[in-house]
This record gives structure tokens, C-alpha cells and sequence, in this order.
């Protein structure tokens, strides 16, 4: 009824119409989405256009109406909150137990294989595709290279290093999977979309055609909605999953490049980290409004979330950044060798250390209470992804050390 309510007050205008005062970054895309103004429409429908105005004059963490409260601390809740609870140091599940643990770096022809206690090269496997990503399937049971480059995706087994043969997926920009492993996401950049696949074979179940091209995703706490960013709209978008529909946009300010996002262990708030900016925008997820920002350092671009769930670690501009949940602050702000600006591959399983690859071809792992470096290997090539494997958790989401 809210909605309805909403309606009567603010007329609906298309995404395309949004778009019209930001220069047509996504000209000729319309939504069937329904975008309202600030104040107006009911809490859970309407949203904010890309393209359209803030949600609010002030974006200071907090500030925003009813805006969410942040994480309690240490003692208030369990270790985790409900979204981050199965994900603690040693949590494996049984379908991950036993695997050898390895750092698999996407390094162009080949898959280099490393022992994250010795850094030698344990295998070098040659998919045949031009892997920039590596991601752990749902079940933790095998491993997907990802060509951004040329549409592939190739299944790698963690314990015998077999690989599948390769699925053409067109335009393929990140692999995500539904909490329920019932799909396989495929963010697809060109045409710009979301394929539905089946998580085993990969074959096509159905597309959701996007209003940009989406990067990087997270979903929210009871797993009904996908919410991806859009690098170069400036933006992120949040998708009914099964509806197969978009459901809200929201242009972020100043000309941001968002790149990760993370839910809060609570489930009240994304994380988006944005490197123009420089820092993490704040956004409500139950109303999909934004509600505050945390300046981190300039170039922030990769996040990844303690062990413990209590921090948030901001990579970015050569510098690592600690953000506290429980108080939206920064604790820590550590330099990152050669000043660069690495990909995070995730935590360690004991949480001791984040581990990060630069394109310079440096593998390394930070101290997560120092920002010391505690181990660092020069690999060939030029490595545009890390991933640590298997990490806590009772299933992968996808993307990048992203468990539930």
C-alpha cells in the first residue's frame, strides 16, 4: 500500500530520463523500475535513480534518516552477526575439509598454484583461457577461472588440479552464486546483463538485462536480492533474484567509480568502496538508500572482511585501511609496499592474515593487527587476481573470498 501511496505523490520516471542530467552514461537503457525523489514514496520500494539526487544533504555515517545502526560491539552480538556467524577462524566445511590450502593467482595463460606457508609454486595450471579472476564454486568443491577478456569460464579441481573443458559465457565480468546454490550469476558487460546458469554445467537458465555494466556484487542478509556495482555509471543497482528483475538504482555522488562491495555482519548496511571519493559509501539495505561515507584513502577499490567480522579492511592507493563495524570509524591506516594499489584474495582461515596480489607480479600477506608484511613472493607475468583457498565458511557466494 506504502508503494501505492508513493505513486500518488511522485510519478515514476524511467532510468533513462534519470540518466539525462548525468550526460547519458547509460543512454537508451530504461528501467522498469519506478525512481521517486528523497522523502517521498513508501521506506521499502522507492529508491534513487542513477543520475538522480542523493538521497540526502548530508552523507556523514549516520546522519540520514532512520539511518541503520551500526554493528554492537564485541559482546552485544555473536562473533559475525547472522551473516559472517559460519565464517570464523578454522570454520571449514566438510566439503572443503582436507584440501590442501593454496593461493591460486590468476596470471594470464595459467593459474599459478602457491603454498601460502613455503610461497613455492606448487602447480601452474594452464587453462587455456586468460584468467583474471579465480572463484570457489557454491559447494567449496572446485574452483572457476574466469576470462574476462574472451567470455570463458573454466572448472579447475582444487584436489587434482583437473580441469574442465571451457564454457563460452559472453562478455563475463564477475561469477557469483545464490545463497541456495541454485544458480550461477554471471555479471556480463557486454551486452549488459546477468546470466542465470546452472552452477554445475554452466548452461544458460535465463538473463536479466541490466542498466549497466555490473562489476562487482554482494547480496542481502535473507538472500532475495543481489546488489551489484557499476563502475562506470557511477552507480550500483539491486536485482530481485527471483523476480530476475531490477529493483532500485542509486547514482553515488562526486563521480564515483565504485569497485568491491561488502555487507555488514548485522545485514543493515553495503559497504562500497569508491576510488574516486576515496573511501566507503554507506548504503541502507533494506531501503536501498544511501546513508553515509567513510573516508578511507585515495584509489580505494577492494574490501575484505576480518575473521573475527568485527573490521573491514579498505585496499586502495597504496594503502591498507581498518574501518571498525561497530563504530563506522577508521582504526588503522597502514602503507602497502611499492605504494600500488594490490587486489585482496582474502583472509587466511586463522585470520592472522589478508592476503593481496599487485600487477607487478608481488604476492604478499599483512599482518591483520600490524599491516606488517609477513611473507612476500615475486610470481611472472602480470596477476590481476588472488584467490586463497578454502576459506571458513558453509558456502561461497562467489566473487572474492565472499562466504557465508
Amino acid at each position: 500500500m506504502g508503494a501505492h501511496e508513493g505513486r500518488s505523490r511522485a510519478a515514476a520516471v524511467p532510468l533513462a530520463a534519470a540518466l539525462a542530467l548525468t550526460g547519458g552514461v547509460l543512454a537508451g537503457c530504461e528501467s522498469p523500475v519506478p525512481f521517486y525523489r528523497p522523502g517521498e514514496g513508501s521506506p521499502g520500494g522507492p529508491v534513487v535513480g542513477l543520475g538522480g539526487p542523493a538521497p540526502y544533504s548530508s552523507v556523514r555515517p549516520g546522519t540520514g534518516p532512520s539511518a541503520p545502526q551500526p554493528d554492537p560491539p564485541g559482546g552485544g552480538a555473536p562473533v559475525g552477526g547472522p551473516v559472517y556467524a559460519a565464517t570464523g577462524p578454522g570454520m571449514i566445511a566438510p566439503t572443503a575439509q582436507g584440501m590442501p590450502a593454496r593461493l591460486y593467482v590468476a596470471n594470464g595463460r595459467a593459474v599459478d598454484v602457491l603454498d601460502p606457508v613455503t610461497l613455492r609454486l606448487t602447480g601452474r595450471l594452464h587453462t587455456g583461457a586468460a584468467a583474471s579472476r579465480v572463484v570457489p564454486s557454491w559447494d567449496l568443491r572446485r574452483l572457476w577461472a574466469v576470462d574476462r577478456a574472451n567470455g570463458v569460464l573454466v572448472s579447475v579441481g582444487p584436489r587434482t588440479g583437473r580441469l574442465g573443458l571451457p564454457v563460452n559465457v559472453t562478455g563475463a565480468g564477475g561469477l557469483y552464486f545464490t545463497p541456495d546454490g541454485r544458480d550461477a550469476l554471471v555479471l556480463a558487460r557486454g551486452p549488459r546483463r546477468i546470466d542465470v546458469r546452472d552452477p554445475q554445467t554452466m548452461l544458460l537458465k535465463a538473463s536479466v538485462p541490466m542498466p549497466c555494466a555490473a562489476g562487482h556484487a554482494d547480496f542481502t542478509l535473507d538472500g532475495a536480492s543481489l546488489v551489484t556495482t557499476c563502475r562506470s555509471a557511477g552507480g550500483i543497482a539491486q536485482v530481485h533474484l527471483a523476480g530476475h528483475a531490477v529493483t532500485g538504482t542509486i547514482r553515488l555522488p562526486g563521480g564515483a567509480r565504485p569497485g568491491d562491495l561488502r555487507l555488514s555482519p548485522n545485514g543493515a548496511v553495503f559497504y562500497v568502496a569508491d576510488a574516486v571519493s576515496g573511501g566507503v559509501w554507506l548504503v541502507d539495505a533494506r531501503r536501498f538508500a544511501l546513508v553515509g561515507f567513510v573516508p578511507t584513502a585515495p584509489g580505494a577499490r577492494g574490501l575484505a572482511i576480518s575473521r573475527d567480522a568485527r573490521r573491514l579492511f579498505v585496499v586502495g592507493g597504496g594503502v591498507l585501511t581498518a574501518i571498525d563495524f561497530a563504530t563506522r570509524r577508521v582504526t588503522a591506516r597502514w602503507p602497502l609496499p611499492g605504494g600500488g594499489s594490490p587486489a585482496p584474495g582474502g583472509v587466511s582461515s586463522d585470520g592472522t592474515a589478508l592476503w593481496l596480489v599487485d600487477p607487478t607480479g608481488l604476492v604478499y600477506a599483512v599482518d591483520t593487527r600490524t599491516g606488517h608484511v609477513l611473507r612476500k613472493v615475486m610470481v611472472e607475468g602480470r596477476p590481476m587476481g588472488l584467490t586463497v583457498h578454502p576459506q571458513p565458511g558453509r558456502y561461497s557466494l562467489g566473487g572474492t573470498g565472499l562466504h557465508r
